[in-house]
């Protein structure tokens, strides 16, 4: 019965190769390129052709968008969740009620560990950061479409997919930790977060990196259309979730820890007189 049951599924497996093998024949010669594959990998970078109509006002990085989309997305969100949800919460969760305290919880544990002294404002931004990053990332996986000013469709990348968009994820992360070093230290705090000056630079280019790889390697796989019958699935999800997961975890756990570093509060040392004042109280009790 197994070795029967093996051949079956061996059986349908390859008749399900030869379809899609008829499939891909079938429809090699209706395959339309408007663009080679040499400007499709630039725009992809640049974005400086295929842009898309913003609300009818002007046109603009796809990208760009896509955060509209996502951010409004997640405000709507949030808003069901508060007006609808959390009144109702249980001491005994429920499922919902678990992924929301889980999801929560994960991103309130980091602030805590990295920064013992001020972590409250830590969390919430840390929150939403790598809430925005692990769902701007997924957005991708829908599919969106939107209509160029060459009048081509075009998917909806990431938002980070853009280099604005990272550059504005890092440096917004990077004044988080200098407004915290302020609040926390004053003067001294500014210098402490002024000794980690590339860390905006690396936290941009690290995200940017990670995600644009991602869209190059999918967009490289659908451009060929023997190849987009099965691999643009394996590889978009793949890409997409992993680099979903792994950058909004390194983001917030880079931030939490350097955040934690310049909101140390520093003990004030004793001045001179203070010192020579409690060496003589020490000599006087040895003495007595």
């Amino acid at each position: 019965m197994k070795e029967r049951n093996k051949k079956k599924v061996l059986t349908i497996l390859l008749l399900l190769l030869a379809v899609l093998l008829v499939g891909i024949i079938m429809t090699q010669r209706f395959s339309l390129r408007h663009e080679t594959v040499k400007e499709l990998m630039r725009d992809a970078v640049l974005h400086d052709r295929n842009k898309v109509s913003l609300f009818g006002i002007l046109y603009v990085d796809p990208s760009l968008l896509s955060g509209f989309i996502v951010t409004g997305g997640l405000l709507i969100f949030a808003a069901a969740i508060r007006i609808f949800a959390i009144p109702h919460f249980s001491y005994v969760p429920g499922r919902f009620q678990m992924l929301i305290e889980m999801w929560v919880g994960m991103f309130d544990s980091l602030a805590r560990t990295n920064s013992p002294h001020r972590n409250k404002a830590l969390g919430a931004y840390i929150f939403t950061a790598g809430t925005y990053i692990f769902t701007g990332t997924m957005f991708e996986l829908f599919g969106v479409q939107a209509l160029t000013s060459e009048g081509h469709s075009v998917s909806l990348p990431a938002p980070l997919a853009s280099i604005n968009g990272a550059i504005a994820m890092g440096f917004t992360s990077y004044l988080f930790i200098v407004l915290g070093g302020v609040l926390s230290n004053g003067f001294k705090g500014i210098l402490r977060s002024l000794k980690e000056f590339s860390l905006p630079v690396s936290m941009t280019f690290r995200l940017f990196g990670a995600l644009l790889s991602g869209m190059l390697t999918t967009e490289l796989v659908y451009y060929y259309i023997s190849l987009s019958f099965f691999l643009p699935v394996l590889v978009g999800v793949l890409f997409t979730v992993l680099h979903a997961l792994i950058q909004a975890y390194v983001l917030t756990m880079l931030t939490s820890v350097y955040y934690g570093e310049v909101t140390e509060i520093t003990e004030k040392k004793p001045d001179k007189k203070t010192r020579t004042k409690h060496l003589q109280r020490e000599e006087q009790m040895t003495v007595s």
